[in-house]
């Protein structure tokens, strides 16, 4: 059974992910992604202490909302600093398991929200 959401096909979809990675619209990832809604490109972490509002920068610049972190197989705290950087610039940001970050960025982007998702491998 096919449980996709139905979205504009412009748009970036999860299709699955993995110990080592990701298929995003069609197209496998291997190692750590974001995925905004128009594209998805490889990200440059291999965990939290790596993340820096640097990294997320293609986030912010896109007009981003919401940002799920998809933190491995278990979620993790954001630093309080990151959090705060984020904010400043109109970011919500909300850390879960990847399993989690992608189902949930799939809902919140067939409702149309304006979502990110910066994905951790699950392994």
């Amino acid at each position: 059974m096919d449980v996709t959401p139905l979205v504009a096909k412009d748009r970036q979809v999860i299709e699955s992910y993995g110990a080592s990675g990701f298929r995003v619209s069609g197209n496998s990832y291997y190692g750590a992604i974001l995925v905004l809604p128009q594209a998805t490109q490889p990200w440059r972490v291999a965990a939290i202490a790596d993340i820096s509002a640097a990294s997320l920068a293609p986030v912010v610049e896109s007009g981003i909302q919401i940002l799920l972190l998809g933190c491995g197989r278990h979620m993790q705290l954001v630093p309080p600093a990151l959090r705060q950087d984020l904010r400043a610039h109109g970011v919500v940001i909300d850390a879960m398991d990847t399993g989690a970050a992608c189902r949930t960025y799939n809902v919140l982007l067939a409702e149309d929200r304006r979502v990110a998702a910066a994905l951790l491998p699950a392994g």
